[in-house]
Formats: C-alpha cells, sequence, structure tokens
C-alpha cells in the first residue's frame, strides 16, 4: 500500500477513533508492517505541524492520537465555551511524580517519600485520569499499584516516559516491622512482585 493511501486511512480512523490507536493494531487491521505505519503516521503528523494545520497527530508511547492544535485552545474554548481544567495543587504535582518516576508505585510509597497522608491527592489524580490501577503488590495486603496514563503523556506533552527528566531517586529503605517473628517485607524498590488483578 503506497505512503499517502496509509495517510489517508491512518488519518480517517484516528478522527473516528477520538483517542490513542496502538501502532499495533493498525498494522493488524491495514494487514502492513508497523514501520510503515509509523513512517506514514510520522510523515502525516510532520505536513500537519508544517503547515500549522488546526488538528495535529501526536505519538503517544506505541500508538497515536488525533488532537487539536495547542495554538487553536483559546477559540476552542470560547466556541464550545468549556472551563480550562483545574490546575493540580502542589501535593497533586509531588504525588504524580512520585508515581511517574516510581512506577508501579503503591500508595505507601508515595506517602514515606511525601511524608504525609496522600490519599487525597491519589483519589484526584485518579479521577482526572493521569493515574491508574496497574495491579496489586504481592505482599501482605495487596496494595494496589499505580501507574500513569496515555492522558498523563498527553497533557504533558511527552511521547513515552523516557522523555522525563533525569532526576536523583530517593532509596527507599525496608519498612520496620513491630516484632522480629514477622516476616520481612520486600523492600520497594526496582522490580516489585506484581499480581495483575483479574
Amino acid at each position: 500500500m503506497e505512503q499517502e493511501q496509509l495517510q489517508r486511512i491512518i488519518e480517517a480512523i484516528l478522527f473516528a477513533a477520538g483517542e490513542r490507536i496502538e501502532i499495533s493494531r493498525l498494522a493488524m487491521v491495514l494487514e502492513t508492517d508497523p514501520k510503515d505505519i509509523e513512517e506514514a503516521a510520522d510523515a502525516l503528523a510532520n505536513e500537519l505541524a508544517f503547515n500549522r494545520r488546526g488538528i495535529r497527530i501526536l505519538k503517544l508511547e506505541k500508538g497515536y492520537q488525533m488532537v487539536s492544535s495547542g495554538e487553536m485552545a483559546d477559540y476552542i474554548t470560547a466556541a464550545l465555551e468549556t472551563r480550562k481544567p483545574p490546575k493540580l495543587s502542589a501535593s497533586q504535582l509531588e504525588a504524580l511524580t512520585i508515581v511517574a518516576y516510581y512506577q508501579p508505585a503503591t500508595k505507601a510509597m508515595v506517602e514515606q517519600i511525601r511524608g504525609v497522608d496522600s490519599s487525597y491527592s491519589i483519589g484526584a489524580l485518579l479521577n482526572k485520569k493521569l493515574i491508574e490501577d496497574a495491579g496489586r503488590l504481592n505482599v501482605p495486603g495487596r496494595p494496589i499499584l499505580y501507574r500513569t496514563t496515555p492522558n498523563f503523556l498527553r497533557t504533558f506533552g511527552l511521547s513515552s516516559l523516557e522523555e522525563l527528566p533525569e532526576i536523583e531517586k530517593v532509596s527507599l529503605g525496608e519498612p520496620v516491622m513491630p516484632d522480629e517473628d514477622q516476616q520481612s517485607i520486600p523492600e520497594v524498590t526496582g522490580q516489585v512482585p506484581v499480581q495483575e488483578e483479574a
């Protein structure tokens, strides 16, 4: 299939979908190599940006989504009479940063780093669809693990998590247990055993 035809089909699919579509899904539907999909979609995205069109195609991790141009935000807001999304509070931004850099992260991990209760912040980030449930940690109590969403990438203008700026991560030690007889809980650093929810 020629690139121009691929571009027209991808443009139509992304417009109709209104959400991110995986490259693998496009390749399967169009019976085309994923590299051809990426080349066509990237070329289309560059063309739309170069011509300063009202729509853009964003690459989000392993997929693409059609969005309106940021330059048109004021006009769109005025035309649709929508309010700007509420800004993140300092506590929500701190919690989101911890989840983004340490994911998958538990609420306890966020609270350990921040030093304060983070229930409200985690709930607010879930409501804003910036983080999501990523299964449960396979330790007593089975706490929920959280990770960032594609909406997080879109909101902060990132293609992938690799674009996050480098930071010096805090080393999280082993939690203190009341009795020495009790089993120790594994450290909450690096890889953690995860059990996905059914």
